[in-house]
């Protein structure tokens, strides 16, 4: 009954097949393995009652991948066993990311603490857990001004899935059993304003962030070409005009909250998941995967009728009422929470700074 009780108190992952309800996925269960054998796959998903329910039935899909060297692909019945009792009724958690694009086609992405318990001094986009009652877009805006202190209006941004990634830490079997599994909506938000607009406004939270960065396509591109295999390494891609310049201008959190302008090797970013022993700062795998998918969003539409991911929130049944909804659903469903735009002296979107607090650029 316990187990149950906590089940309730947390969005979880449930997989739904052909007619029967769906089912919440257990822990150990590989998600994507679930859907057939291959890394990649396509899914239907959406929110209903606090469940993320993913299926292959009709409709509207979206990628989902996991990497090659995923956890719970390689996990064997006795290591399955092995894993305690309460992680395993843990289930499987939903997160949102948001990959934030200006106007003049830069995304943001963070290093993660080094005081967190997964994937520190990671970079990342902005994103974290799906609560109770809540929307995929509202989870990515609270998320989103939780670690970055920008605070977005939903009306000001256009939502896109651009896909779905299962991720577990740690994440090599390698380096343990896993004792987190997520499935992370990587969420697509046009805003509408500049980098620099933004940058200004930037607000971390020491806790959670250490650095931000604004990633371009060139960059972006170079990230991407570090793809993470089952062979690691730290070498980066070969050279070519998309290769980052030998330094990159970061910005730096201070354990006070001040930010100060920084450098940051171009290679670290392009670095590749080692195979066996420590984690190196880098961009995480399923970062890349987004990236990847974000450069693909902003290539020419073939045809309107292109399936895959890339599509508006808007055309995708996502709630948190007790019925299933229909791909026709209104947007004000899509939103819970509005946020809105701050015009205050340090431009658009800024928060008023704390009494005290020192910015240090």
């Amino acid at each position: 009954m316990e187990t149950q009780v906590q089940k309730v108190q947390k969005v979880l992952v449930h997989l739904s097949g052909g007619n029967a309800a769906a089912q919440c996925a257990r822990f150990v269960q590989s998600i994507t393995g679930h859907f057939g054998g291959q890394d990649e796959t396509q899914v239907g998903c959406y929110l209903d009652n606090n469940r993320f329910i993913l299926s292959q039935g009709a409709g509207q899909r979206v990628p989902l991948k996991r990497p090659a060297f995923c956890p719970f692909k390689h996990l064997s019945v006795t290591q399955a066993a092995a894993i305690p009792l309460d992680v395993q009724d843990r289930g499987v958690d939903v997160a949102v990311a948001v990959i934030l694009q200006t106007t003049n086609q830069r995304v943001l992405l963070t290093r993660r603490a080094a005081g967190l318990r997964i994937f520190p001094g990671l970079w990342v986009p902005p994103g974290g857990h799906v609560e109770l009652e809540e929307t995929l877009v509202a989870a990515g805006l609270r998320e989103l001004h939780e670690e970055t202190g920008l605070e977005v209006e939903q009306n000001d941004v256009s939502p896109q899935i651009l896909g779905l990634w299962e991720s577990a830490y740690p994440a090599r079997l390698a380096r343990g059993s896993p004792f987190r599994h997520h499935i992370v909506t990587y969420m697509l938000l046009h805003c509408p304003h500049t980098h620099q607009e933004l940058q200004v406004c930037l607000r971390p939270d020491p806790a959670e962030v250490s650095a931000c960065l604004w990633v371009d396509r060139d960059l972006a591109r170079s990230i991407v070409g570090g793809a993470d295999g089952e062979e690691g390494g730290l070498q980066p891609p070969p050279q070519s005009s998309g290769t980052p310049q030998l330094t990159l201008g970061v910005t730096e959190v201070l354990p006070d909250g001040a930010l100060r302008g920084s450098l940051l090797p171009g290679a670290v970013l392009c670095a590749r998941a080692p195979a066996e022993g420590p984690d190196v700062e880098r961009v995480s795998t399923g970062t890349k995967y987004a990236l990847g998918l974000w450069l693909d969003s902003l290539a020419p539409r073939q045809s309107s009728s292109t399936a895959g991911g890339n599509l508006p929130v808007t055309s995708r049944p996502f709630s948190t009422s007790r019925t299933k909804p229909t791909p026709t659903m209104d947007r004000s469903v899509v939103s819970r929470t509005p946020q809105r735009w701050r015009r205050t002296a340090g431009g658009p979107g800024c928060p008023a700074r704390a009494p005290g607090r020192t910015w240090s650029r």
